[in-house]
């Protein structure tokens, strides 16, 4: 009799446990994102989040993209990129049971990032390799696409082999729906070309709310996915004697000093179009992403500053830089004094002295056009050169 009573005692006790087990969990449909490999189409039971106009995530690996990376789990996973006209992928599900308002859950991924993920650039329209980290975001809602509320998001992920990314999510509502969006490394200035890989999700597993979710994931280490760009020869410049600018004929109309000029070509600048405090705004300057490194296509046109500044030997100048509003005043600040003094250390590598030369970074202070448009950000994203004086 007491063996029977503590058998049934164990078996309730046993069916409890599942019972708290299968109210603690959701599943979700498809977890291993298995389908036929293809570009543009979502595996089954995901539904495309992305942006009008845009194609939808990939089913991977596909030869479209050079994506050719083993799956972690079963056949297939997701290829997910973010892209640098400041659109992003993502895709969404209807859960089978809501997450709960003031739960907590554990959630997890198997991420990596493809080395070769070739597709065209949306700004430039040629050939770029979509290479550059990312990281995931997930959301909560009560629909498809809809975002109410970031339940969590990873670390960006630099790793190229499939690392289990671990996420503790705390929902402040009943969401019956989840989106999974790629993203840009924050904070972030402007938009660029990556790619997510994305296989084996677990099951939302509620836990204690103190229990922490503790991963294996690397520290993020940029530098070891961003190279510098080519060092140049730079052959030492013949000094150039000082040239006194030659009045117009007397029947030609002298130009007007101008404030700003922008949309010029620095060597088509006229001497009597500028004067001391006149601004000339530097067009097709391009850094890597959030860095102080110039990329190589942009030397030409600081070969041009330099060339100017060589005629003209008495002109002083400074080097501004300037941010879009996307980031804190103190990375603002930041990154623009030095990309600023980035030109500045080109034009003295380059033969000019240093003391015509000064350089500051003015952060996000002084926009020319609204933060809230990708082509606004643009602008505001400069480096300016200001006339200090004439007299060397």
């Amino acid at each position: 009799m007491r063996l029977r009573t503590t058998i049934l005692t164990f078996l309730t006790l046993l069916v409890g446990y599942a019972g708290w087990t299968q109210e603690g969990t959701i599943q979700l449909t498809n977890p291993s994102f298995e389908d036929v490999p293809r570009h543009s189409r979502v595996p089954r039971g995901w539904y495309d989040c992305g942006f009008p106009g845009e194609s939808a995530p990939d089913t991977q690996p596909d030869p479209t993209f050079r994506v050719n990376k083993a799956a972690a789990d079963g056949e297939t996973y997701l290829g997910l990129v973010v892209r640098d006209n400041d659109t992003w992928e993502s895709i969404a599900q209807k859960l089978t049971r809501p997450v709960e308002k003031n739960k907590c859950y554990e959630f997890s991924l198997y991420l990596s990032r493809s080395e070769s993920y070739v597709s065209v650039s949306r700004v430039t329209e040629e050939q770029a390799n979509y290479v550059t980290p990312a990281k995931i975001r997930i959301y909560g809602g009560f629909d498809y696409c809809d975002k109410q509320y970031l339940l969590g998001e990873t670390k960006l992920v630099i790793n190229t082999r499939w690392i289990e990314y671990k996420m503790k999510l705390e929902p402040i509502a009943n969401y019956t729906h989840i989106v999974v969006e790629a993203f840009y490394k924050t904070p972030t200035l402007f938009p660029y070309n990556g790619n997510i890989l994305m296989d084996k999700a677990s099951d939302f597993v509620m836990i204690p709310c103190e229990q922490p979710v503790v991963d294996n994931v690397p520290e993020e280490k940029p530098a070891a996915v961003t190279k510098a760009p080519p060092k140049t020869e730079v052959k030492k410049p013949v000094t150039a004697p000082k040239v006194t600018p030659k009045s117009p004929p007397a029947a030609a109309k002298k130009d007007e000093p101008k404030e700003v000029l922008e949309n010029v070509k620095i060597s088509d600048i006229s001497r009597s179009e500028l004067k001391t405090g006149s601004t000339i705004r530097i067009d097709k300057l391009y850094f890597e992403s959030d860095k102080a490194i110039v990329l190589q296509n942009s030397y030409s046109v600081l070969d041009e500053l330099y060339d100017f500044l060589s005629k003209n030997s008495d002109v002083s100048v400074e080097i501004g830089g300037h941010t879009n509003g996307l980031a804190s005043d103190e990375y603002a600040v930041t990154l623009s004094k030095n990309r600023a003094k980035a030109v500045y250390d080109y034009l003295i590598k380059k033969g000019i002295e240093k003391e015509r030369l000064q350089f500051k970074g003015y952060g996000k202070k002084n926009p020319i056009a609204t933060n809230s448009t990708l082509e606004g950000r643009r602008k505001n994203q400069r480096v300016e050169v200001k006339i200090l004086s004439f007299n060397g």
